[in-house]
């Protein structure tokens, strides 16, 4: 965790969070051309993201979901309840509407994907501390899309406790172990798995439990 000094009276204090060093330098460089902000934290992951706000006096966090030890959609939780004055941008490559409707409902302002234009930081930044949130129409035409039925609509009680395990890269021997069956049984369950959510591999797999906020990467 990288901490700055206070930033002048009127400014909007940014704390920024996001596990890829290199995009986070990218995103600071951004954010320093606009006039009237200053990034006063960086964080690697939700932990230090949090432990930042408890350091610095902050406007906007600006936040990745996928990191280790605590994803931005927990800390999003987490800030909205313990700093209510701080408004949450997430800003991630995560483009499916169920990551989005995941964001907001645990209160995020703002949702941005990486791949908008620098432009849009600036237009979501000042929205939110104008208006208190920013959603693109790119994201807004997604969050009418459809929704996906979820996983435990789809799914038996059972299933549900093997899909996070094998998403985990766990074997079947060591599933079946943990819950009392045979590896074969496993074998089985993952195959009506597949078929029921209509993934073709692993990754699928993976991805979709991901998705579903049902693992953390």
């Amino acid at each position: 965790m990288q901490q700055q000094e206070h930033p002048e009276n009127g400014s909007i204090r940014v704390v920024l969070a996001d596990d890829h060093d290199l995009v986070r330098s990218g995103i600071k460089a951004l954010l320093q051309r606009i006039e009237g902000v200053e990034v006063v934290a960086e964080a690697r992951d939700g932990k230090e993201l949090l432990a930042a706000l408890e350091g610095v006096p902050a406007d906007v966090v600006i936040t990745d979901i996928t990191m280790a030890s605590m994803d931005g959609i927990e800390a999003t939780e987490q800030i909205v309840a313990r700093f209510p004055q701080v408004r949450v941008i997430v800003l991630s490559a995560h483009q499916h509407v169920d990551f989005i409707k995941r964001a907001i409902a645990k209160g995020a302002h703002g949702y941005l994907v990486k791949f908008a234009h620098a432009s849009e930081l600036e237009r979501a930044l000042r929205s939110v501390v104008e208006t208190g949130r920013y959603f693109s129409a790119e994201v807004m035409q997604r969050l009418l899309q459809p929704a996906e039925r979820a996983a435990k609509d789809e799914l038996t009680v059972r299933q549900m406790q093997i899909l996070p395990l094998l998403a985990q890269g766990k074997s079947p021997k060591e599933i079946g172990y943990e819950l009392g069956l045979s590896a074969k049984t496993i074998d089985v369950h993952r195959a009506n798995i597949m078929r029921r959510l209509n993934l073709k591999d692993s990754a699928s797999l993976t991805q979709y439990a991901v998705r579903k906020g049902l693992i953390q990467l």
